[in-house]
This record gives structure tokens, sequence and C-alpha cells, in this order.
């Protein structure tokens, strides 16, 4: 059951994680922390600061990556109009927060769980490790092209193992993707599950690795969304007749609603 609720809340800052070439693309957003009876990791937030007016009138989704008792966090990184204008909230801007959306995580307090994560993708995933209620059952691979430090890559380190692998080309993208198979198939042998977040390419490889090892699998999209709510049609993916899911037309789901996080054998990635 749902129970968004759509506020408006205040900035407590909004802290630049690392540098590329000079430049600040990362950030940690802090607002303060939302009403909410509960949220699940693998859910997202839809975010509209005030200031925006008419200027832009489409809310962002973000993934939750943090909830404390004084803040909700959002990792973001720049890459378009949205987020640049994101990018320049200070402390004391108010922004619009609609949430907790989405479809999460399945959490299995006892099963060996493995994290795999690409880039911006381990955003959610910070998320699942801070609120597993038995972290020594997971290990994350984290694969990434920017410099680490532009990536909370230490405060997930601090609770769960993790390895992180830099891509400088094609030959690291390679050697990451093998050692992706390989995890895979040691989490299948022992029906462990296996959760993954990033780019589109990397979800279609680790969803082949999980139908070839026959692993149990669950996918996070990172699908453009307009409304959040499954409204718009703009988010809709393409499913196998494995989806069930109450309400879905033959072939399609919206990401927002039905998702973000599916089932690996539940969708279709075609190619971009």
């Amino acid at each position: 059951m749902h129970q968004e609720q759509c506020t408006t809340l205040t900035v407590l800052d909004n802290v630049p994680f690392g540098t590329v070439s000079g430049e600040s693309l990362f950030f940690a957003l802090r607002i303060e922390r939302p009403e909410w009876a509960d949220w699940k990791p693998g859910q997202f937030v839809m975010l509209r600061p005030e200031g925006w007016a008419l200027d832009m009138i489409w809310a962002r989704p973000f993934s939750i990556c943090r909830v404390s008792k004084r803040d909700l966090v959002i990792f973001f990184q720049v890459v378009g109009r949205g987020t640049r204008r994101l990018a320049e909230l200070k402390t004391g801007d108010r922004v619009v927060v609609w949430g907790p959306l989405g479809t999460p995580f399945v959490v299995e307090d006892k099963t060996p769980t493995l994290l795999l994560a690409g880039g911006i993708g381990i955003a959610p995933l910070v998320a699942y490790a801070q609120k597993h209620p038995q972290p020594w059952n997971l290990h994350m691979e984290f694969g990434h092209r920017m410099p680490l430090n532009c990536y909370p890559f230490e405060s997930i380190n601090e609770r769960i193992t993790a390895a992180s692998h830099l891509e400088r080309g094609p030959d690291d993208l390679a050697h990451f993707l093998d050692l992706v198979e390989t995890s895979v198939k040691e989490y299948a042998e022992t029906d462990g599950l296996v959760l993954a977040c990033g780019p589109t390419p990397f979800l279609r490889a680790v969803q082949a690795f999980a139908a070839k090892h026959n692993a149990r699998c669950q996918l996070s999209l990172e699908n453009r969304m307009a409304c959040g709510v499954g409204a718009c049609l703009g988010c809709v993916t393409k499913t196998t007749d494995k989806m069930t899911a109450k309400g879905v037309a033959a072939g399609r789901a919206q990401a927002c609603e039905h998702g973000p996080v599916f089932w690996a054998d539940q969708i279709i990635l075609d190619e971009e």
C-alpha cells in the first residue's frame, strides 16, 4: 500500500562530492525529514524546488539515498537543466517533495545478497545497506567512470563489504563484467539474491547473467519520469509474461508505479 505524501520541506545543505575537470557534478542534497510512516529501499521521490516557478513545470525523480531521524538525503549527478538548477539549491531553500513512491527492493534478512551498482546507481543501494537488518549478509561490487570520491562509497563501505572498480577503458569494463558474471553465478549456486541499479546497458548485462545462471535478481530502472504516479505513461517499459501485477496492460508497465524495481525476468530491456 502506498502512503505517499506531498509536502514542502527545507533544504539543510547541498554538499558537492569530488570534482570532474575542476567542476562539481555530484551532490548530496540534505532536506529536512518528511513525516513518513515508513519508506523502503528502492523507492524514490519527486522533487520540485519552489524557486523553479513556471520555468520548469515537471518535478524530477530521485532514488532515496538515506533517511535519518533528522534528514532525507538525495544523491544526484548533474546531467541536464533540472539537475543543474538543483545543484544551485542553498540552505533554507524550499523544495516540494512527493513520496515515497514506487516498488522497493525485496529484503531477505538471512539471504546472502549481492549488490551491483553502476555509477549513480549506487544511491538506492546506500539506502538498502543502511536499512538492512543484517548487513553482514550484503556485499557490493561498484563500477564507476568518475573518481571514487565523487560517490558515497565510503559511507557504504563502512557498513558492508564492498569493492570499487574504475572504468578507464574497454579492458576495465570487460574485466568488471567478467567479475560481475562470476559473482552472479556464485550467488545463484547458493540461492542468494542479486540486486542491481545503474545505466540500462549495465542492467542488460546483469539481466543476461541472471538468466544464464538462473539467479534470483531484481533490477532498478533509471527511466525518465514526469508524474511519478503512472498517469503520463512517460516511463513505460516492456514486460514479459512473468509480469502479473494487477492493472498492467499486456506487454507494458509504468516504471514509476510498478517499478522502478522489477524482477529481472519480468522486463525486456531494449537496445538503445
